[in-house]
């Protein structure tokens, strides 16, 4: 075995443990909307209340995520993992005691929201890319994302039963046990010593502030900010608002969890695609082609007849694209602006996608208080995503081969 394939075999624990993260913080975040109708029945707060608390925690999410990876970037990843499994246990644990929004913004937009931020993709990706060979981070950077989506596929159903057979407070115990998992795996993501030839190649570091100031001047790191912005304004809103679609429609709940289910069981598909394709072709066309296709499907959707079966075929094609925008976009800002800070900037990445988070959870509920139903939403969303599409054109993306310079 040569230097090389030993050190990829050597990473293969890191990339695991960093699916598994995701898998916990992601898998309990992407299941929210099963416990809208719930926590308004026991609470009384209203459908707009819920979502504005909801909303805020996407964009606490986002916003948590450069903070935590900029302190992952100078002390490592590690401590990073085990404040936020804490945080997120703790939000969820005290979620069931909420009787007011404020106190629901607190729980779960704060709290609960900060602690997912810190065992996410921005800190996880980041911990990961650094420790590999350029060719293979793409890749990686789909199957840590598909850990993502696979905690989705568990978590959906597995929620909605104990909100089914226990109530929801006993399924927000559960999440918060979940969390505590996290802790241990932390270990295996601590920073590891660093070599002499890293060493004498930190002397060379431009630093965060310069390169910061690098990456705001360039317009393709703000054209992947928009873009991202419309993955998190749809992400959100079907999060959060799918259940209450489906029972729009006179069907089950149970149709919702498994619309959820299929949607993270078809992104595990979607993620590691992505990854993969990132090797073959230009990433900005791989997310020019997964907004388009957004569009189409949302389109089909609107025309099809509302029965089972039409959800979960509609579940399976988003579930392609859910999260398959992540592998290229934290690809491009590496290959824009390389490794070193690669945490920092792709979070700050995820800051807009949650930005968009928030509109798309918030307005959601608005627009179904306001009309009785969701139409205007899915609208929006589908032009969005064409927009999406056409604002990834211009990116300046190196050719395959032969990567931008980090300070171009």
């Amino acid at each position: 075995m040569n230097a090389a394939s030993s050190k990829a075999h050597a990473t293969w624990p890191l990339v695991i443990t960093a699916a598994l993260i995701l898998m916990i913080t992601m898998g309990s975040r992407q299941t929210l909307g099963l416990f809208m109708s719930p926590l308004n029945t026991s609470t009384g707060m209203g459908i707009v209340s819920i979502s504005l608390a909801f909303a805020i925690g996407q964009f606490v999410w986002g916003a948590s995520q450069p903070i935590f990876g900029a302190v992952a970037d100078r002390y490592g990843p590690g401590r990073v993992i085990v404040f936020g499994g804490l945080l997120l246990a703790l939000g969820w644990a005290l979620t069931p005691l909420v009787n007011n929004q404020w106190m629901l913004i607190v729980t779960m937009g704060v709290i609960a929201s900060a602690g997912a931020g810190a065992g996410s993709f921005s800190i996880l990706i980041g911990a990961t890319a650094g420790r590999l060979p350029p060719e293979r981070r793409a890749f990686t950077a789909g199957f840590i994302n598909a850990g993502g989506s696979f905690g989705q596929f568990v978590f959906a159903p597995l929620v909605q039963g104990l909100i089914a057979g226990f109530g929801w407070v006993v399924a927000m115990f559960a999440m918060a046990l979940s969390a505590l998992v996290t802790l241990p795996m932390a270990w295996v993501m601590r920073r590891k010593p660093v070599p002499a030839a890293a060493k004498a190649a930190a002397k060379d570091d431009m630093g965060l502030r310069a390169q910061l100031r690098i990456a705001l001047r360039d317009k393709s790191y703000w054209y992947l900010h928009a873009g991202f912005f419309t993955c998190g304004f749809h992400i959100a809103f079907l999060v959060t608002h799918l259940p209450g679609e489906v029972g729009l429609c006179g069907l089950s709940a149970g149709v919702a969890a498994t619309s959820l289910a299929i949607i993270g069981l078809a992104n595990i598909a979607g993620s590691l695609g992505a990854g993969a394709l990132g090797n073959v072709f230009r990433m900005k066309w791989l997310l020019v082609w997964l907004y388009a296709s957004r569009a189409v499907a949302i389109g089909l959707y609107l025309a099809a007849p509302k029965t089972p079966m039409t959800f979960y075929v509609f579940a399976a094609v988003l579930g392609v694209t859910w999260l398959s925008t992540v592998p290229p976009t934290a690809g491009l800002v590496g290959k824009l602006f390389g490794m070193r800070y690669l945490a920092t900037l792709f979070g700050l990445t995820l800051l807009s996608h949650q930005i968009g988070g928030f509109f798309g959870a918030w307005l959601g509920g608005i627009a179904l208080a306001g009309t009785g139903s969701y139409a205007w939403m899915w609208y929006a969303d589908m032009v969005l995503a064409l927009m999406a599409a056409v604002v990834n054109l211009p990116i300046k993306e190196a050719p395959l081969g032969a990567p931008r310079a980090a300070a171009a």
